[in-house]
């Protein structure tokens, strides 16, 4: 730890232990808040994924219906309303901003699945960030704690 350059933590090459008080204060806060963007981020990954593997489930499950089926359609997350399947086979996919593309069932479930598999790829690269920057984070704080304590005996 004695020769630590800060692992990206902004620290302009200068070793954490002979930055002042005030600049390591200032870049644990920067890691600190970092940390929490990172791990705000993998919290939308991780629920992008599961409305995604709803999404695919329900994509099985409409596929198994005969044609005709009665059936509610939700509107919203709290609105249904009744409705019949005219064709299990054609499915519209939301690609984002209001944008939705009629696709074949398997076309669906295939755009589900690469989704699926593309978010996780990033969660897991974003989960490898987060732990690195964390761990710079905690070994500012430890530095910081060292110098608050040779600062109040030195004073003492």
């Amino acid at each position: 730890m004695a020769s630590s350059k800060g692992g990206g933590g902004g620290g302009g090459g200068i070793p954490l232990e002979r930055m002042s008080v005030e600049q390591l204060r200032a870049l644990k806060e920067q890691a600190d808040l970092e940390v929490n963007l990172l791990q705000d981020s993998l919290t939308n990954i991780r629920t992008a994924t599961t409305r995604l593997e709803i999404a695919s489930s329900a994509l099985n499950d409409l596929s198994l219906r005969p044609h005709a089926s009665k059936m509610l359609v939700p509107l919203t997350a709290s609105l249904y309303v009744p409705g019949t399947l005219d064709d299990s086979q054609k499915v519209l996919v939301d690609v984002g901003t209001g944008y939705f593309i009629e696709k074949t069932m398997a076309e669906g479930k295939d755009y589900c699945e690469r989704k699926i598999n593309l978010l996780k790829s990033n969660f897991d690269q974003l989960v490898e960030v987060t732990s690195k920057k964390k761990n710079v984070a905690d070994e500012m704080a430890v530095i910081l704690q060292a110098k608050m304590k040779q600062l109040a005996s030195t004073s003492s």
